[in-house]
């Protein structure tokens, strides 16, 4: 299964945050220093690989603000433990646990995993990090401690180690996917023994069809996703195709060939509410293309049972009384516009 997620670094000033996701992103991207406070923004950074897809945010160290700058650059640093799949406190072997206690207040409150990384051990020994490491303990008892030190990377592969298996499953950002599938093509056509005024025209009709896509807006993100014994599972959902559709069977068409460019583990579902002989032609377009698994109606919810083991439909059956939960104006207004029947997915 594809994983992707936010990696967020926080910590004090100057215990080498900066260092540290240089150090897991692999280019020099944050200002590393031995002057406190460098990092005024949160400054991202982004790991990608085949089955992975990291967005780390490294941000400004945390302290009492005594101007307005300070206060600006600590806000960044609050707001990291609000959107982080994964938080890295760093800290180091010279600073004290007590150091900013309120700060630690808000993230041993965090439900996300939380690794505490001990950075600098280099500069201590054995005896006196064994204490720190104790201390921390009683402060966030579910924090993970890892020492570290992100100078000499000492450690540093088994904390991506743990990100990665702490992450997310989750699909691949969009816009990576299609830079991955532009670059693939653009490679191929520099490669073909023609003229360069000929490459140049194919990657100008090449470019014709992702304009198309930029300005549908496709976020693959959005979307269902789970994994199952090994396949990944990508599901749509639509009312049904009664009218000129033409529109959004291209875009699940395009949608569904994004996938399965990704691997063979990748599969979409479409599940329709309308029966199958309620729908017009292009539900048939889909159903006939290579790339979707289609179902509708009841066959929805007999998939869903087998998928989950869950039986949908007997729950909504015994649980849910649509037409007599709603007031009778909303019923009546549904009944003029023949809207009635789509309360009952």
């Amino acid at each position: 299964m594809h994983k992707a997620g936010f990696v967020n670094i926080v910590g004090n000033p100057n215990v080498g945050k900066s260092t540290l996701m240089n150090a897991l992103v692999g280019e020099r991207i944050s200002i590393a220093t031995f002057k406190a406070q460098t990092t005024r923004h949160r400054i991202m950074g982004i790991y990608n690989t085949d089955d992975m897809q990291i967005v780390f945010s490294d941000t400004p160290g945390v302290l009492k603000p005594t101007y307005k700058l300070q206060e600006s650059m600590l806000n960044f640093s609050t707001s990291a433990l609000t959107d982080a799949d994964v938080l890295l406190y760093v800290t180091d072997v010279v600073e004290t646990p007590d150091k900013h206690n309120d700060f630690v207040e808000k993230v041993s409150r965090m439900e996300v995993p939380v690794l505490l990384l001990v950075n600098k051990i280099d500069l201590s020994n054995q005896e006196k990090l064994v204490e720190l490491v104790e201390a921390w303990k009683e402060l966030l008892p579910n924090a993970e401690i890892i020492p570290i030190s992100a100078a000499t990377k000492f450690n540093v592969d088994y904390v991506m180690k743990r990100i990665k298996e702490l992450l997310p499953d989750s699909p691949p950002d969009f816009d990576k996917v299609q830079t991955k599938i532009k670059c693939n093509a653009t490679e191929y056509i520099d490669s073909l023994d023609l003229n360069e005024e000929t490459k140049q025209e194919l990657k100008r009709h090449y470019d014709i069809p992702w304009t198309m896509v930029d300005s549908g807006g496709i976020k693959l993100g959005l979307d269902l996703h789970f994994e199952q014994e090994g396949t990944n599972y990508n599901c749509d959902f639509k009312s049904g195709f009664s009218s000129n559709e033409k529109g959004n069977t291209n875009r699940l068409l395009l949608v569904a060939s994004i996938y399965n460019f990704l691997g063979e583990i990748e599969k979409t579902i479409l599940f329709v509410r309308q029966p199958e002989n309620a729908n017009n032609h292009y539900l048939q377009t889909l159903k006939n293309s290579p790339y979707w698994d289609v179902y509708c109606a009841n066959d929805s919810y007999a998939a869903m049972k087998n998928f989950t083991g869950f039986d949908m439909r007997k729950w909504l059956d015994e649980n849910a009384d649509w037409k007599n939960d709603i007031s009778e104006e909303f019923r009546e207004h549904l009944q003029r516009n023949d809207l009635l029947k789509y309360l009952t997915w």
